[in-house]
């Protein structure tokens, strides 16, 4: 079943996503509140986690290389080049995420369950799904956001196959449905 999961969602990835804006519109939507962005952490060798995971013990998870640092470092210029210079940053738990999310230099960075990989525990990406969807949908009006995730986490949601370190920025309201406006990446 996870085997043919993987499969479909790669073919998703390989599809063209249709973007009804520019990408320009998608940055000032970004920038005006009116979208988020949703990323895949940079990137961390390997895929899923080693046994004997521990969600407290970074020694224990795939963790980012020195190439994966320095691509979450390279955010902060991209963001602020498209005038996003500061964050309200939201991070799954994992050590590879918060640690794309800190590197990235953007603001505090919040963790929120609801963005957690649900690789090994396919039953819990719907319910985590409708979770983001709502956490985002309740913020207050402010700086910008960004989600630091997962590759299964941005396909459940958006049909997107993001490589490490690529991120997606999807209109405002989420929905189960949501448009997405533009991919990105400092790498692009």
């Amino acid at each position: 079943m996870k085997a043919t999961l993987t499969c479909i969602f790669i073919i998703l990835g390989l599809l063209p996503v249709k973007s009804i804006a520019s990408e320009d519109q998608a940055w000032t939507a970004l920038r005006e509140g009116r979208a988020v962005l949703m990323m895949r952490h940079a990137l961390a060798p390997g895929t899923g986690d080693p046994g004997g995971f521990d969600l407290e013990d970074c020694s224990t998870q795939r963790n980012l290389n020195s190439v994966g640092r320095e691509q979450a470092r390279s955010w902060g210029p991209f963001l602020a080049s498209r005038g996003i210079t500061e964050a309200r940053v939201f991070s799954s738990q994992w050590c590879r995420c918060m640690d794309t999310a800190r590197e990235m230099d953007m603001g505090e960075v919040t963790e929120w369950p609801a963005l957690n990989s649900f690789f090994r525990n396919w039953g819990d990406g719907d319910t985590q799904t409708r979770q983001t969807i709502a956490l985002v949908n309740e913020l207050e009006p402010g700086a910008a956001v960004i989600l630091v995730s997962h590759q299964v986490n941005v396909t459940a949601l958006t049909g997107v196959f993001p490589a490490s370190n690529e991120g997606v920025i999807l209109a405002l309201p989420l929905s189960d449905n949501p448009t997405v406006l533009a991919r990105v990446s400092p790498g692009r």
